[in-house]
């Protein structure tokens, strides 16, 4: 009986993140921020995280990733009740999918199941004052949500292949939706270690019973290499 195989994914995203935060200001309903790709780097707030982690045994897997990324980015207003300010948003995420080879063949195979997704969310949102006076907001909000995954890896030979992967939930049991996909393109540089290119997109759409609400979407690209033990 084959032994349960493991496998460690450390990952570094250069992702996006576009945010509409939901504020109580009459003032200010909803405020918008945006941050490149490549200037995430320059707006870190602090020590970044990503990595994944899969056990396989059998036609079962438990795949599960997890990621800190905290940042803070200026705020443009009309400039009339505030003069622009600033919000330090901090994410942390872990999910975890109970995964089934409904197709496994030498040169491909296609995984799906059922998951959930944990999410952190923290905002520190400060409007510089005008005729308003300053104004500062701090809010947090943790919730789960239920997730359907869906993931295929086709092997090109010569060490070349691709993955795709795929998770929609949410359905207003935490977020009203969350939902992520990604792809990537593989070398397998030997039998236990592999090099990942590719990119991802990431959304979630959630309002907390006070009604402040988070809208937030990751995107960039990925560059991951994946060790098998």
């Amino acid at each position: 009986m084959a032994a349960p195989q493991i496998i460690l994914t450390p990952l570094l995203v250069f992702a996006g993140v576009n945010s509409t935060i939901k504020t109580p200001l009459a003032r200010a309903p909803t405020v918008d921020s945006s941050i490149g790709a490549f200037q995430m780097l320059g707006h870190l707030d602090g020590v970044p995280f990503m990595g994944a982690a899969e056990i396989s045994d059998g036609p079962f897997s438990l795949l599960s990733d997890a990621f800190h990324v905290p940042v803070g980015t200026n705020i443009t207003t009309r400039n009339v009740f505030f003069d622009g300010g600033n919000a330090a948003l901090t994410t942390n995420q872990v999910s975890a999918d109970f995964l089934y080879h409904w197709l496994d063949e030498p040169a491909q195979s296609l995984d799906g199941g059922i998951g959930f997704r944990v999410w952190s969310f923290d905002a520190n949102l400060t409007l510089n004052g005008a005729i308003a006076p300053t104004t500062s907001v701090t809010r947090s909000a943790q919730w789960a949500d239920p997730l359907l995954a869906m993931r295929y890896h086709r092997d090109f030979g010569n060490g070349f292949g691709a993955t795709a992967y795929a998770d929609f939930g949410g359905f207003g049991a935490g977020a009203h939706t969350d939902w992520q996909v990604f792809g990537t393109i593989d070398y397998a540089l030997s039998p236990r270690a592999s090099l990942r290119l590719g990119y991802l997109s990431l959304n979630f759409n959630y309002t907390a019973a006070d009604s402040i609400g988070f809208n937030v979407h990751m995107k960039g690209p990925i560059i991951a290499a994946s060790f098998r033990f």
